[in-house]
This record gives structure tokens, C-alpha cells and sequence, in this order.
């Protein structure tokens, strides 16, 4: 189990729960939560990558609001202070890397809200090294900012993340010469990965995180 900590970023406090070890050589996980917020769901995710020996932190984006609608949700992620989040998903890197030490290899997991972020990050911090996406995309020059190997888990069906968006998501990664798998998970739909949401599927979820786990050991080479 992990806990809060506070940060400070760009003269604002904020914070991020933070799971798994401190000792050097430990590799960590940024992971930015959905457009609900810093849900259950996304510390009991860290604290299993923790379990599994990574050091994981997940920034909480919205300031402690937490969405229980779609409305809200919305809400949350169309008035969010994007420059805000920017300055705190630098200072939750930073923060893991004076954890793990000079060297330290991260990678960056975004959950649908949070992907732009997993996939910004590697080309504003040389150490990280690998983004992993659930359901989530986002678009423009950042796509190609960057060279590290993304890992993609997609529903068979989403309304938020169509089939043509993904495949030219992918495109233009394949194009700017990026390492990428993206895997669909049949039967199964956006946020099938969260416990909490009647989307959940446990079967897809667990085939997702084992292929994560794989994913981040191979990339962050976890001894």
C-alpha cells in the first residue's frame, strides 16, 4: 500500500499517491488518471504495479474532485488548467526520480483522460523511456516529440475512441518511426479496465495489465 505525498508545482501545491520502493536501479510508473479523477480504482492500479516491483506515483490532476457522473466527469476534463497539469505531471516525474536516483528509468501510463499526458511526458524528461495507454489517445506534434515504444489496450467498442481515430493514431506513430502494439480486447468497452465501472471486464483487465507488466520489464529492464 502507498500514500500521498505533496508537491510542489510551479509554486501550487498539489499531490500524488506514491506506491513501491525507493531504492536505486528501481524503475518507476507515472500513472495519470481517467477524467473521474484520482479514483479508487487508479491506487489500487499503482499499488499492483508496486506489487510487482515497480515504484509507481499517480499526480492527482483535478485537485481531489473525483467525478461519480459522466457529466461531472466532462465537466472535469473541459475546465481542467491543462497548463497546471503540464507543470504537475513534470513535477511527479521529477519527484520519482529523486526517489529512484540519478538514471532512474520511467515509464508514463495514461487511462483515456491521462494518455496525452503518458504520451507527452518522454519529450519533456529524457528518463522516461516507455508509455502505455488505456483507451486513450490523443493527437498533434507530440506524437512525433518522441521515440519511445508505446503500448496501446482498446475496447472492441468506444464511442470515445473510434476504430478509424485509433488506426490513423497508430499510423502516425508507425510513421515517425515509433515501436508500437496496440491490442483490442474483445467484448468489452471504454473504461473496461476500472473495477468500479459497469464496464469492467476482468478477464480483458487482467490480460491488459499482465501485458503492461511484460511491457515495462522488458523497456525499463527490471532486473
Amino acid at each position: 500500500m502507498g500514500g500521498f505525498e505533496t508537491l510542489d508545482s510551479a509554486g501550487r501545491t498539489a499531490r500524488a499517491y506514491v506506491a513501491g520502493g525507493r531504492s536505486p536501479g528501481t524503475s518507476g510508473v507515472v500513472v495519470f488518471h481517467p477524467w473521474w479523477g484520482l479514483t479508487e480504482d487508479v491506487l489500487a492500479y499503482a499499488d499492483r504495479l508496486a506489487a510487482a516491483g515497480f515504484a509507481a506515483a499517480a499526480p492527482d490532476l483535478f485537485g481531489g474532485q473525483v467525478a461519480s457522473t459522466i457529466e461531472e466527469a466532462e465537466r472535469l476534463a473541459e475546465t481542467a488548467d491543462k497548463t497546471a497539469i503540464d507543470a504537475l505531471a513534470l513535477a511527479t516525474i521529477d519527484r520519482l526520480v529523486d526517489r529512484l536516483g540519478p538514471g532512474a528509468r520511467l515509464a508514463c501510463l495514461g487511462i483515456s483522460f491521462g494518455a496525452h499526458w503518458a504520451m507527452w511526458s518522454p519529450a519533456r524528461r529524457a528518463g522516461v523511456v516507455a508509455s502505455v495507454l488505456y483507451y486513450g489517445t490523443t493527437g498533434g506534434p507530440i506524437l512525433a516529440e518522441a521515440s519511445v515504444p508505446v503500448l496501446g489496450h482498446f475496447a472492441e467498442v468506444d464511442p470515445f475512441e473510434s476504430d478509424a481515430w485509433v488506426a490513423e493514431f497508430e499510423g502516425t506513430l508507425r510513421s515517425a518511426g515509433r515501436d508500437v502494439v496496440l491490442h483490442r480486447y474483445p467484448g468489452s468497452g471504454h473504461w473496461f479496465a476500472e473495477p468500479s465501472r459497469a464496464a469492467y471486464r476482468q478477464e480483458a483487465a487482467e490480460l491488459a495489465f499482465e501485458r503492461t507488466v511484460a511491457f515495462l520489464t522488458q523497456h525499463l529492464e527490471l532486473s
